[in-house]
């Protein structure tokens, strides 16, 4: 693992949309937001181009990542938003000769593609936290978790510590103590690099998982599918983040349920708890880190940042 640089006061931020766009007003405030903080934006010319699916063409959007990847002048690269887009870049990551710094990347959602390639391939840690569409919103991140934020990004905050953990299995029951690196994010977006040569590693690491509007037969196909295809063989434990929407469509939402049940049936540790996700209440969960969970008059985990 390589450690990440702290930011400073006037430093400056690489932008890139590798999913949807926002509307321009959304792009205008994740731009204050950044100036509120005194960090410098660095936008592509072309960010947006009209597109079927993503917020431009391949080819734009992996030119707009290459470099902010090889940017000499920037120590961080901030995702707009999710969506869809990140994994039709991959291929072009996979060719690209690895750089001698690593860079710190922040996104959720969509942005899991980009996490994965980074942490298995490179060996980079990251930033599963709030995008910057969100948090330069009023209202859609708490301000608690913009507080943290800056402390990470800082170098203030050496250590993120979620308290709230909870076994979920039997086998979570019996965990006294685990040291791992936490890597993982959106379920729905690990799932399709099974059987690609970007597929995520679990041996010695714990899972984070979490993910929005899916129902809960769809979770647990998702999670048969990683056990049948051996991915959870040597995984240290699966830590569950925020399961938000997924209601049935004749009322009801099975997600919860779904949830526990696939847990109970796993013999890998599982805990429920961990404050990340879709949610406001988003707190950043730093990826391939040095990570300890304790389960003893109480659970909780506390992951490094990763930062020098």
């Amino acid at each position: 693992m390589q450690n990440w640089r702290p930011l400073q006061d006037g430093d400056i931020v690489d932008i890139i949309a590798p999913g949807w766009s926002t509307p321009p007003e959304v792009l205008k405030s994740s731009l204050e937001f950044l100036e509120s903080w005194n960090l410098k934006a660095r936008i592509p010319k072309n960010l947006f181009k009209k597109n079927l699916i993503t917020s431009n063409t391949d080819e734009a959007r992996w030119s707009h990542l290459h470099a902010a990847v090889k940017a000499k002048d920037s120590k961080v690269i901030w995702c707009l938003r999710g969506g869809y887009g990140s994994v039709r870049l991959i291929p072009n990551l996979a060719k690209m000769k690895k750089p001698s710094r690593a860079k710190l990347l922040i996104g959720i959602s969509d942005i899991t593609s980009l996490h994965n390639f980074f942490n298995h391939h490179w060996q980079w840690p990251s930033l599963h936290g709030a995008l910057l569409d969100r948090i330069g919103q009023e209202g859609k991140v708490a301000p608690s978790i913009q507080k943290e934020m800056k402390q990470i990004l800082w170098g203030q905050k050496k250590e993120v510590i979620f308290k709230k953990l909870k076994p979920v299995n039997a086998a979570a029951e019996k965990v006294h103590r685990i040291k791992a690196s936490v890597v993982g994010g959106n379920l729905a977006t690990l799932q399709p690099t099974l059987g690609t040569p970007y597929e995520f590693d679990l041996k010695n690491k714990f899972l984070f998982l979490e993910d929005i509007g899916e129902r809960g037969y769809k979770l647990d196909r998702m999670l048969v599918h990683f056990q049948q295809a051996g991915k959870l063989k040597n995984c240290k434990g699966i830590l569950l983040g925020h399961f938000t929407g997924g209601e049935e469509p004749q009322g009801g939402n099975w997600v919860k349920k779904a949830l526990v049940h696939w847990a109970n049936e796993s013999k890998v540790p599982v805990f429920s708890g961990m404050e990340s996700g879709h949610d406001v209440n988003l707190r950043p969960v730093p990826f391939l880190t040095e990570a300890t969970l304790i389960n003893s008059s109480g659970c909780e985990i506390s992951i490094q940042t990763g930062v020098l």
